[in-house]
């Protein structure tokens, strides 16, 4: 045992043990000293600008690194500011600490008094706190076991009198816990196997917590005889097999929906199936039998009845089910892999290989053009982050990634205004990719107190702007009304950029693009130091294919 320390000493230094990646936050006089001690232990530290873009830098991170990220927030408002990122790192599951400074159990007329327990688990998160000096090793230890093993997101609050005490120095002592992983039992992977078995065409979709098991979840598709898919969450993870169609769902090409409406068994992996993969369950046909491999009993069967619920880790539960179906069944089946259905797919999952109609006129360019001659120019090792808007689907299946690390979705809560914090924590998470942003103009300018914090940076991070001058969402759901409170005049968005210190190009036709070939350059020689925002004035799209979808979970 050494000598004895102050708590707030004590939580940052155990966290830093623990293995916690990064560190992103608005200091204050509440979080001071536990930033400095993660910052003494070498955890990196990004200043942002507002807590709301901390929190989700902070979930990109993790999203996109597989590390624990934190997010540390002043006592009341700052905890306040950051909860609609709270809030989507916590309905997405992510692991990770809110480091939140708490005001003192008697200071009961502060300023900065709210219930944080109660605002945390408003939102889904989990409300862990440091209850004393003694227990502050066990409480943060507990916090950081939560978030990791049960893959929530956990408040940590720091009472402002209990962060000043003293505690012995045991943070040596403190063993650094193993992920739990659950082996699926033997009897509920028989019957998986006699489904896969029984079914001629069956599909597997694999979401969040398939993106572990890329290799296993593969391997029995190609024995069983089927095609493969994933979650908007999970793009990219199949990346490569010729029988993967894609991203399910509302973002699916004509061609991809077909397919998997054909299905005869359809095999969630790590995936809910809820409406927006499912398409409010259009996808799935009459007769077809649906099953969930998941690590959570309450997810099985959540979104709709399922004939099976695996409970167990995608991965194992992969493995297992293949040494079965080989006992039974030596050689692979064809079923729905043929090569047939190999070369629809290579032509027609996504949506850029979908011939459409050029929307441009004179003073705007259709969006689908923009992204799909975006694609061609901007490097393939990149990871794309998207905002929520009408827009979101031309990023999303437009701009090709390079795996499941390429692409981060941060839209469980449906907030717009995210995008730019994720592209900068992913950004963080992969330094080695192109950093590449696809946002509307309204969640843009919601978010653009953080183009100064990549700025600061010196993050080389593309932001398309696709930029209607509405709320386009809005504009196109309620055609025919009074739409005064959703439309706006122009603003020069490359302008503004430029005044924080980044790039800023006007994009009105594919001709225009030739003026970011310089900032490519410079990109490819090592040498770009500045974010490039492509302010595109876009062409009306009618309302995007994926809209309704989305309209009818509102």
């Amino acid at each position: 045992m050494s000598g004895e320390v102050r708590v707030s000493t004590l939580v940052g230094r155990t966290l830093a043990k623990l293995g916690v990646g990064h560190v992103f936050g608005v200091v204050g006089s509440g979080n001071f000293d536990v930033t400095g001690t993660l910052m003494s232990e070498g955890i990196p530290f990004t200043a942002a600008r507002h807590e709301g873009g901390a929190a989700t830098m902070a979930d990109a991170y993790g999203r996109m690194s597989g590390r624990v990220g934190v997010v540390t927030t002043h006592q009341g408002c700052g905890l306040t500011n950051a909860i609609t990122g709270v809030g989507e790192a916590a309905k997405s599951r992510t692991p990770m600490i809110v480091l939140t400074a708490d005001t003192q159990a008697a200071a009961t007329r502060s300023n900065f008094k709210i219930d944080q327990d109660a605002l945390a688990r408003s939102v889904g998160a989990v409300a862990e706190r440091i209850h004393s000096p003694a227990t502050a090793i066990a409480d943060t230890v507990r916090a950081f076991r939560t978030a990791v093993n049960e893959r929530r997101t956990v408040v940590l609050s720091l009472p402002l009198d209990i962060q000043g005490a003293t505690a012995a120095d045991e943070v040596g002592a403190v063993v650094v816990p193993q992920p739990s992983v659950t082996r699926p039992d033997t009897a509920a992977v028989e019957k998986l196997v006699a489904l896969l078995a029984a079914a001629e065409r069956p599909v597997f979709v694999a979401g969040r917590g398939g993106r572990g098991a890329r290799e296993e979840i593969l391997a029995l598709a190609d024995h069983a005889g089927a095609l493969v898919a994933t979650s908007a969450v999970a793009s990219g993870l199949f990346n490569g097999d010729p029988h993967n169609l894609g991203i399910s769902g509302g973002f699916s090409s004509p061609l991809t929906a077909e397919l998997i409406s054909g299905a005869d068994l359809i095999v969630g992996w790590g995936c809910t199936l809820n409406m927006w993969t499912m398409r409010q369950g259009r996808l799935i046909s009459a007769g077809t039998t649906v099953v969930q491999v998941d690590v959570e009993d309450s997810s099985l069967g959540a979104n709709r009845p399922i004939a099976l619920g695996v409970l167990g880790d995608a991965g194992l539960t992969a493995v297992d089910a293949l040494a079965v179906l080989r006992g039974s069944q030596p050689e692979p089946a064809e079923k729905y892999r043929t090569e047939a259905n190999a070369l629809a797919i290579k032509g027609g999952s996504r949506w850029r290989d979908v011939e459409t109609p050029d929307l441009s006129t004179a003073g705007s360019i259709d969006p689908r053009v923009l992204t799909r001659e975006l694609d061609t120019l901007l490097p393939a090792e990149r990871i794309v982050s998207v905002d929520s808007g009408n827009f979101m689907g031309y990023p999303s299946q437009y701009l090709a990634v390079p795996d499941e690390f390429g692409f981060c979705f941060t839209q469980a809560f449906q907030a717009i205004g995210l995008g730019l914090y994720t592209a900068i924590g992913a950004a963080v998470a992969q330094p080695g990719r192109l950093p590449v942003l696809g946002a509307g103009d309204g969640g843009f300018l919601m978010g653009i107190s953080e183009l100064e914090t990549a700025v600061r940076m010196k993050l080389p991070l593309v932001c398309i702007v696709y930029n209607d001058a509405a709320y386009g969402a809005e504009v196109h759901h309620f055609a025919g009304q009074d739409l005064a409170s959703v439309v706006f005049p122009d603003t020069d968005i490359a302008a503004v950029a430029r005044g924080f210190g980044a790039d800023g190009v006007t994009v009105r036709s594919a001709t225009d693009l030739a003026a970011i070939k310089p900032w490519l350059e410079a990109y490819d020689a090592g040498t770009q130091d500045r974010p490039l925002v492509i302010d595109a004035k876009i062409a009306s799209d009618g309302g995007s294919w994926w809209l309704a979808e989305a309209f009818q979970g509102h």
